[in-house]
């Protein structure tokens, strides 16, 4: 079934401001800057070096393909197109599952970093399971409802993500000035102490930050409900990737300025950050009170508008596999009065519960909630494989005089992919090391690997089921 011939679609109602904040709630975590602050005035190099390695031939990548195919479903789409329909539902199917850990991750962020909004008793709070569950809960609730209601609703918890997003960055920078003015950078800036030494350390925060730049596809995912979507899509992620790239940027050099690299946990996040930022420059009291709370809501609607973001993106991908057919046919209902996939959006939010649920159950099944998460690492990387080995692909097909092409054509744009590929199957070899300070690296190593496998064989099997059904049906 075409999109044309869906009934009850909603109107587009994302415009090009919409995606600019859209890809900029998706595209910056900011966990990732106080992360990257603890490995010192490197991170800035290494930041720029993943930029022009994974982020910007990714970035080309879908400005290309989603001018050429703007069609709902994103990467889903352009796999199907460039290699048939087993690798393109294996690509949403990996990508569908890898965003799943992300919801009880985000969530569990979030409530930590809520707690910084009221007085220090709040603190206490700090390791009451019922608060996390309870806010997680109701916060998948909220990103749920105004889904299903529409973007025309939901899109203002993602545009007010996207500023809560950049405004902190702001206040660290306001924050990092009157330190500089004051004492002088925290961290020394110079040719030595920024060139990063990799060694093993730096070549795996590498594929961390690596990580951390995905996301750029996201919007493609809605192309159905955007104005103009073959215009609009490329250009909302040129804008939208240059907040991006500065933001990751400017925000760990502003950490740095105020706090010696020393003194940043990367586990306690940016809050931290700015609180003890705030402390070094002398300010107390209730003004120091209010900058902090401030920047904790700040930060708490950045990830609600995330997590609302992400939500909407990945219940695309089995709405159009319903379309498609590959999933029950209920995936691809659409509400009758709102216009939205509301099955595939409800199945997706239950998902989000039974995550929640094991992240916050006793100790053996938080075990098993590592496992998934373990099973997500190299799947979040492998759609990415298809997405640059779709742009080289489909330079096959002749574009249309209105197709936004990577700048130099053909040649580039297959440069461009195989550049995108390589450091892409890196970081997933990276991806599988396992940490320093695990007991038991063999064994972890097995887990990741072959749960990897035990992902690719369900989707394997979804595949040939929906496959099936679908011919009975007939």
């Amino acid at each position: 079934m075409s999109e044309a011939e869906i009934p009850n679609r909603p109107r587009r109602t994302m415009g090009f401001r919409d995606l600019v904040l859209f890809y900029i709630v998706t595209g910056i975590s900011l966990r990732w800057i106080a992360t990257a602050a603890t490995v010192g005035a490197s991170a800035v190099v290494i930041w720029l070096i993943a930029c022009c390695a994974f982020y910007l031939p990714l970035a080309l990548s879908v400005m290309e393909l989603s001018s050429r195919y703007p069609q709902e479903g994103g990467l889903y789409v352009w796999s199907k197109r460039a290699f048939g329909e087993f690798p393109g539902f294996i690509t949403g199917w990996t990508y569908w599952a890898s965003n799943l850990p992300y919801y009880p991750a985000i969530l569990y962020f979030t409530a930590g970093n809520a707690l910084y909004i009221g007085p220090a008793r709040w603190q206490s709070l700090s390791n009451n399971k019922a608060y996390f569950l309870l806010f997680a809960l109701l916060g998948l609730a909220l990103a749920t409802f105004l889904n299903l209601i529409g973007l025309s609703v939901g899109k203002w918890l993602h545009n007010l993500g996207a500023l809560g997003t950049w405004m902190p960055i702001a206040i660290l920078f306001g924050i990092a000035g009157v330190a500089w003015h004051h004492f002088g950078s925290a961290t020394t800036f110079t040719h030595t102490t920024m060139i990063p030494h990799m060694h093993f350390r730096d070549v795996l925060f590498l594929a961390t930050i690596v990580f951390a730049l995905g996301g750029s596809e996201s919007a493609s995912f809605l192309g159905g409900e955007i104005h103009n979507a073959r215009r609009n899509l490329p250009r909302g992620l040129l804008v939208g990737g240059a907040f991006v790239t500065t933001g990751y940027i400017l925000g760990t050099v502003a950490v740095l300025i105020a706090l010696p690299a020393g003194e940043v946990s990367g586990l306690q996040g940016i809050m931290q950050a700015i609180a003890k930022s705030v402390e070094r420059i002398g300010l107390s009291g209730a003004v120091a009170i209010g900058i902090v709370s401030f920047a904790a809501l700040l930060i708490t609607v950045s990830n609600l508008g995330a997590m609302g973001a992400w939500l909407a993106v990945s219940a695309r991908l089995p709405f159009v596999a319903g379309l498609d057919r590959y999933l029950p046919p209920a995936f691809a209902r659409i509400h009758p009065k709102w216009g939205t996939p509301y099955v595939a959006l409800l199945v997706q939010a239950a998902c989000g519960v039974i995550f929640i649920l094991l992240g916050q159950a006793g100790t053996s099944v938080y075990g098993a909630y590592e496992v998934l998460v373990s099973m997500g690492i190299i799947s979040y990387f492998i759609p990415y494989l298809f997405v640059f080995a779709s742009l080289i692909r489909l330079q096959r097909e002749p574009p249309g005089p209105d197709i936004m092409r990577i700048p130099g054509g053909r040649p580039v744009a297959i440069a461009v992919g195989i550049l995108g590929f390589t450091t892409t199957l890196i970081t997933i070899a990276f991806s599988v090391i396992p940490a320093e300070d695990d007991p038991h690296k063999l064994l972890a190593v097995v887990k990741i690997i072959g749960l990897t496998i035990l992902l690719l064989a369900m989707g394997i099997f979804v595949f040939v089921w929906g496959k099936s059904q679908a011919a009975k049906r007939i």
